[in-house]
């Protein structure tokens, strides 16, 4: 019989700026998914909504004035058999008034704008793609 899954609440924020997202490249010092692709993301800790501006200020320096709430999707349960968790993200998408102030922070490497239909292309953290979607159509 297999263990139960240890079950983590995550909010994950999608950057928008004249149709495309913001993706991350996680750093070697993040605890998960190091090297992999992902918006910007972290545990809850507060509300989702409180959350999603908490994490987008520690990880790109944008504060709530230098963003737009465009749409929160539903929670999405990712389960990640390797870690034994189940993820339920909390998606959003955001738009940026001036992506020029971006600033990442250590738990990032680089950054990519791209078209949201070319996030298949990267490795990215588990799921991501089907949160982007949920949110796209919320």
């Amino acid at each position: 019989m297999s263990k139960p899954l240890d079950e983590r609440h995550v909010v994950t924020c999608f950057l928008e700026h004249k149709g495309n997202i913001l993706i991350l490249r996680r750093s070697k010092k993040v605890s998960s998914y190091q090297g992999k692709w992902a918006g910007v993301s972290g545990y809850m800790e507060a509300s989702d909504r409180e959350q999603a501006y908490v994490e987008i200020e520690e990880e790109t320096g944008l504060t709530r004035t230098d963003i737009k709430l465009i749409t929160k999707g539903e929670p999405l349960s990712i389960i990640d058999e390797k870690l034994g968790r189940r993820w339920i993200v909390h998606p959003f998408l955001f738009h940026v008034k001036e992506p020029n102030k971006i600033k990442i922070d250590w738990e990032h490497t680089e950054m990519q704008w791209i078209k949201p239909a070319e996030l298949i292309n990267y490795e990215t953290a588990p799921g991501l793609n089907d949160a982007l979607e949920n949110v796209m159509q919320a």
